[in-house]
């Protein structure tokens, strides 16, 4: 498992980012204090306060350099 922090901070960005993790067969979660939501669900992300950076979980050992590379977008430091 490996965790970055990410930011969804316009609609746009969280709809574009449903699609990008949907095209993956690995488990995904956000964490936003003590709420864990599955990142492919649109309507989980809108009940996270998108105003902050959020927690990103991702589960899957073979293709993470490829996740990685297609979440850069979204990723904060």
């Amino acid at each position: 498992m490996k965790t970055v922090k990410i930011s969804l901070n316009s609609i746009d960005k969280v709809k574009s980012f449903v699609n990008d993790v949907t095209k993956f067969d690995s488990d995904f979660d956000l964490v936003s204090g003590r709420y864990v939501i599955d990142a492919k669900s649109i309507m989980g992300i809108f009940s996270l306060d998108l105003s902050k950076p959020i927690e990103l979980n991702i589960h899957g050992d073979g293709n993470m350099d490829d996740i990685l590379a297609i979440l850069q977008q979204y990723i904060v430091e």
